[in-house]
């Protein structure tokens, strides 16, 4: 026997002893239930990036949720900001237009006091006055009448 035939030979004895063991069906055995395992491991690791993404999907969504809740909560600042301003600048408006009010209607009681004192003062004066006139030009009886119904008249003009 040459050297070819005898290494065929004890190769096919080989494949004989595997067959006869049953190795091909033990190695595809072991082959399939790896591959059952990593089969497992996919799905579990499908499962988890599935899980993994309806996580991220809250996530951004409440995220969007905070921005928009930020942005309702700041333009509310400062539409009440505004209306604060607004309604300052109204109540100091109005206060300035009491006050305003307040001082021109003392001003006109001022003035209207001060008036009667300068009437009263110049219908003192006057009578004083005609009365020294009249006094030297005419007699006592008629003087004094005309004194009387100067003062009378005087008196109804200025009150």
């Amino acid at each position: 026997m040459s050297d070819k035939t005898a290494i065929l030979v004890g190769f096919l004895i080989f494949l004989a002893v595997l067959a006869w063991f049953r190795v091909p069906a033990m190695i595809a055995a072991m082959l399939d239930k790896r591959a059952d395992g990593i089969k497992t491991q996919l799905d579990e690791a499908r499962e988890a990036r599935e899980e993994a993404q309806k996580l991220l999907a809250g996530f951004e969504r409440r995220t969007a949720e905070s921005k928009r809740d930020a942005e309702t909560i700041v333009e509310r600042a400062r539409a009440d900001a505004k209306r604060a301003s607004e309604q300052a600048k109204l109540d100091l408006e109005e206060s300035i237009a009491r006050k305003l009010k307040s001082a021109e209607e003392r001003i006109a009681q001022v003035e209207a006091a001060a008036t009667r004192e300068v009437r009263n003062a110049a219908s003192t004066a006057a009578v004083a006055a005609a009365s020294e006139v009249l006094g030297q030009k005419m007699d006592g009886a008629k003087a004094g009448s005309l004194i009387d119904d100067g003062i009378q008249m005087a008196g109804a003009k200025l009150h």
